[in-house]
């Protein structure tokens, strides 16, 4: 006889469940579509979503522990392997959570300086949103890592693969994170650019009225039947069906670009120097397992010293 699921388990299934859609509906832009953010915060479990963005970050530790485990399993090294392993899957989830320590102080700053109206639990869950685009590409590629652990022997390749995995899920939640603040920004009536929407109904924006801001609908809205508008509100629901895309129309004005240039530039720097400190995350084959090595040089060197060994 089978045993019946703890009503805890039952539970917890169903959560991760729904989480798991929580992140999916963020990737596909439903959770920043205009109707979606009308009061100016994107609505999903924060919780929730950290649950799942650290189980995508602890997948991809995984794979990058699988350079290791192929090493120890040719030199007979079960221990070191798992360890390895084991130690690939913790850090990988501590070095997003921490490089979001350090640097939310920064972008809430950031944010209040260009005149954006957004408060601090808003601009947190914006962070977290950002982290789990950034995670799902990121464990996406992770078998991608794995087939290229298992066959080559080369650890020069294996960490500039990982810092080419880790650049381009890095590039695609910041764009995230720019465009979602963008149009929270419009929406909860921060500083102005392009030009401005001009239909209202009542006191708050309708979606075909943002969506003219984006230039996906006409300058004048004029008055619609019920059924019409619906109509109306769905093509503008479709207009911003990306997360990733900025409008037409749209352009962020010059000194917001400097302002999150410069965050960009600082988050980019901490999750680099990061990473350093919390190395080795692969497991260079010539040396015993640590988990954690002697701080010396800096990130960037390492790469370039690793590139250079790599080519001669």
């Amino acid at each position: 006889m089978s045993k019946a699921k703890s009503p805890s388990r039952t539970q917890w299934n169903h959560g991760l469940r729904r989480w798991l859609f929580e992140v999916d509906r963020i990737l596909r832009g439903e959770a920043t579509r205009p109707s979606a953010i009308r009061n100016a915060d994107i609505k999903f479990p924060v919780v929730g979503v950290a649950v799942v963005v650290t189980l995508l970050a602890a997948v991809y530790g995984f794979c990058m522990g699988v350079f290791a485990l192929v090493r120890g399993v040719e030199n007979s090294e079960y221990h070191q392997a798992l360890m390895q392993t084991f130690a690939s899957m913790s850090k990988v989830p501590l070095l997003f959570f921490l490089t979001l320590v350090v640097t939310f102080p920064s972008l809430y700053v950031f944010n209040a300086l260009i005149g954006s109206k957004l408060k601090i639990f808003p601009v947190l869950k914006l962070l977290v949103a950002s982290l789990a685009v950034n995670l799902a590409v990121l464990a996406s590629m992770g078998p991608i890592l794995a087939f290229f652990s298992l066959s080559t022997p080369n650890y020069q390749f294996i960490v500039l693969l990982n810092v080419a995995c880790f650049a381009t899920a890095g590039m695609l939640g910041l764009i995230f994170l720019i465009q979602t603040l963008n149009r929270l920004t419009l929406v909860g009536g921060g500083p102005k650019t392009g030009r401005p929407p001009v239909a209202k109904t009542g006191s708050e924006p309708v979606v075909a009225e943002l969506n003219s801001y984006y230039g996906e609908a006409p300058k004048e809205i004029p008055e619609q039947s019920p059924a019409k508008k619906k109509t109306t509100v769905a093509k503008a629901e479709i207009a911003w069906k990306s997360p990733l895309e900025q409008g037409k129309g749209i352009v962020l004005g010059r000194h917001v670009r400097k302002v999150f240039g410069c965050w960009i530039v600082v988050f980019g720097l901490v999750g680099a120097q990061m990473g350093w400190v919390l190395r080795p995350f692969i497991g260079a084959p010539n040396k015993p397992f640590q988990w954690f090595r002697e701080r010396h040089s800096n990130f960037f060197e390492s790469v370039i010293d690793t590139f250079v060994e790599f080519l001669f």
